[in-house]
């Protein structure tokens, strides 16, 4: 394979290039992890929960009105049949039995009244008490959904000074890109994807700052020797090694 050749002023751009390409690379890191999107999952299914919860409790509510209605209409069947029976017996028609077997009656349907009168107090109570369940629920269910819209507009918000950031190095890039060279910036694409995204890295005080290695004596020899437009690779990291006025040469 043909070394690649660049001028330094070329292999610096390129370094330029790198900063942008790892400031999209941490923009798109941040965008992909931003510590709300956590909070916004967290009070979405605490929501969710709570709009289960108010489903519920209206559920139990509206059973209980049926069991309210169904209590005060039991107790008006008794009512009723025991105002017909009264006024039978006040009528005093019919035999001597006939009048005992309505006083038995209206002392059983008296009894069986009470009873449903009970019934019905109970479940207009609990009305009361599962009303109050509800509404605490609803006011819950209201307040994290509130919590729900302001943890989006939040996030919303990071979101949009990320693009923001992202659309001016985009920016930026593309006006440096094609300083590179083509040749050049071809090796640099396809090592990036093979290095992680770092594919150029300056030589500093003797060391790569890409592997973070320090160079032996026969690689900054060999560094030394080669021709200033000679794209040099770090021998541990095969990134390219950009030289500059810190390498230490």
């Amino acid at each position: 394979m043909t070394p690649v050749k660049a001028d330094l002023t070329r292999q610096w751009r390129l370094l330029d290039l790198q900063k942008l390409d790892t400031r999209l690379d941490q923009l798109g890191h941040r965008e992909r992890t931003l510590p709300i999107q956590a909070q916004l999952t967290e009070a979405q299914a605490v929501a969710q929960r709570l709009s289960e919860d108010v489903v519920i409790a209206r559920t139990a509510l509206q059973d209980n009105a049926r069991a309210v209605s169904k209590a005060d209409a039991d107790v008006q069947l008794v009512r009723d049949r025991a105002d017909r029976d009264r006024k039978r017996l006040e009528s005093g028609t019919g035999t001597a039995k006939e009048l005992q077997n309505l006083q038995h009656e209206l002392d059983t349907l008296a009894r069986r009244q009470s009873e449903l009168e009970d019934v019905e107090l109970e479940v207009m109570e609990r009305a009361e008490s599962l009303q109050a369940d509800l509404t605490a629920k609803e006011t819950a269910q209201q307040e994290a959904a509130g919590r729900v819209e302001t943890l989006q507009a939040e996030q919303q918000k990071a979101l949009a000074e990320i693009v923001t950031e992202r659309e001016s190095v985009e920016r930026e890039r593309a006006n440096v890109a094609p300083g590179v060279g083509q040749d050049l910036l071809a090796l640099y694409e396809k090592l990036r994807d093979q290095m992680g995204g770092v594919a150029a890295a300056a030589l500093q005080q003797k060391r790569c700052s890409g592997c973070g290695l320090e160079l032996g004596q026969a690689d900054l020899a060999r560094i030394r020797a080669a021709a200033e437009d000679e794209v040099v690779r770090c021998e541990e990291c095969r990134r390219i090694l950009v030289r500059t006025a810190e390498s230490g040469l």
